[in-house]
């Protein structure tokens, strides 16, 4: 599982010219789901999101987490997150999950993240065309891979 989190002062999702979600303070959260992964990677990825300490304190270090300010997550699913670009000009996605196995972890990794964060989780909507936008915060951008945790 790959997230790319993005601090944002605020993030919203539209699709089909409607807002589907909208948070201000918080993380913007790229999610791709590949056929290996497991409750384990949910796990360990939900909890390094929520601790992760990115947030300013008051002296204006990177000191506090979502948590600790009270923000608020904005889950996006994105496929391509597991391009291979290896071969020719077109990437292939053959390692990202098939929506029969995607979207139970999706939903599954969202549903963990609300019971653990305990913070205003929004969402877009797995496999729709979403219109993404952010005010990226710093700005400050991490890609975190579940099947590399040494990165």
């Amino acid at each position: 599982m790959r997230v790319v989190i993005q601090r944002v002062s605020e993030a919203s999702v539209v699709i089909d010219q409607q807002e589907k979600a909208r948070i201000g303070a918080g993380l913007l959260l790229l999610v791709g789901i590949e056929e290996a992964d497991t409750d384990e990677d949910i796990e360990w990825l939900c909890k390094k999101i929520i601790q992760l300490r990115i947030f300013n304190d008051e002296a204006g270090v990177m000191n506090l987490s979502v948590t600790d300010i009270g923000g608020a997550l904005l889950v996006v699913s994105q496929f391509t997150l597991h391009a291979s670009t290896k071969k020719g000009n077109r990437p292939s996605y053959i390692r990202a999950a098939r929506p029969e196995t995607a979207i139970p972890r999706y939903e599954q990794f969202v549903a963990y993240l609300r019971e653990t964060s305990g913070l205003d989780v929004q969402t877009g909507e797995f496999g729709a065309d979403m219109k993404v936008s952010l005010l990226n915060d710093g700005p400050v951008t991490i890609l975190i891979d579940s099947k590399n945790k040494d990165y």
